[in-house]
């Protein structure tokens, strides 16, 4: 791809102009951890498209032009090919180019990515073909099999018209007994961001361990049991729900029920386990997202 240092540098500038507002979020990593299934959910929902890009070029950007948000990175700018279009509101060009926080090694190195394949996950510059800002500085990951099966299969349950919405907070928490010793039931009822509904519910049958599980339609059947690990479902309750209850949710009618409702409460988010997150930074969410109507 032929490049001007004229338009080269135009287009640094532009990007870094973009790129600056990404400075906020910063959480620390430990080497050599994986990238979770909950950090590219959060990477997937926060943008507007999700690309496999071929890496044409890497150039690194003087540190008095625009310095990298974590110490021991480097600032790069991209230009690539836009090989495989995984999720978009609109089509995308063949040529993209975008800026990058690379790692560097103890020589002040970073890797070569040239003819490397990367996802990126961006939205597009306004105004400007081709140009994409990162929905974090570091919103690249490296092809691999697994890495593409396991992103393809977020972004189809993302866009599957059952998915599971976004979790906002607990409303309420009931338990009913039984007529019989140890039945009962517990509802968990959830706020979601579009109004729809969500709940879990806890059975306990005398003799059994108590089983639950979580519904996003108004039918709640008996039926069912937790959600998978590493699935869509998981990562809306397990990354959304709080470690307490609200104060005023638990709206039992006695002091054991309410025991109960807090017991089970917890019980559900043990089966879930902890949401890990261990990527740098945590991209915010905007309406340019790609389940919304994109805005370039």
């Amino acid at each position: 791809m032929p490049v001007t240092w004229r338009s080269l540098i135009a287009a640094i500038c532009a990007a870094t102009a973009f790129a600056q507002p990404l400075r906020a979020n910063a959480q620390p990593i430990a080497a050599g951890r994986a990238v979770t299934y909950a950090d590219i959910a959060d990477l997937s929902y926060a943008a507007g498209l999700v690309a496999l890009v071929r890496i044409d070029t890497v150039i690194a950007i003087d540190p008095s032009r625009s310095t990298a948000v974590r110490p021991g990175y480097g600032r790069f700018y991209i230009e690539g090919e836009a090989k495989s279009l995984l999720v978009s509101r609109k089509p995308l060009g063949r040529n993209v180019r975008y800026l990058v926080d690379l790692p560097l090694n103890g020589r002040g190195w970073s890797d070569d990515l040239e003819g490397q394949e990367v996802f990126v996950f961006a939205r597009r510059v306004p105004g400007k073909p081709g140009e994409l800002q990162l929905v974090t500085p570091t919103a690249q990951l490296r092809w691999s099999p697994a890495r593409e099966a396991r992103l393809r299969g977020l972004l189809r349950a993302a866009v599957s018209p059952d998915a599971p919405p976004t979790i906002t907070g607990v409303r309420a928490l009931l338990h009913v007994p039984g007529a019989l010793l140890g039945q009962g039931r517990t509802q968990i009822f959830l706020d979601t961001q579009d109004g729809s509904f969500a709940s879990i519910t806890i059975l306990h049958r005398p003799g059994v361990q108590p089983s639950w599980h979580a519904s996003f339609s108004e039918l709640i059947a008996d039926a069912g049991g937790p959600p998978e690990a590493e699935s869509l479902e998981w990562y809306r309750l397990a990354c959304s729900l709080p470690g307490t209850p609200p104060p005023g949710a638990d709206i039992s009618p006695t002091r054991a029920a309410r025991s109960q409702a807090e017991a089970d409460y917890r019980l559900v988010l043990d089966a879930l386990g902890p949401c890990k997150r261990n990527l740098h930074f945590r991209p915010q969410m905007t309406a340019q997202s790609f389940l919304a109507p994109d805005q370039a």
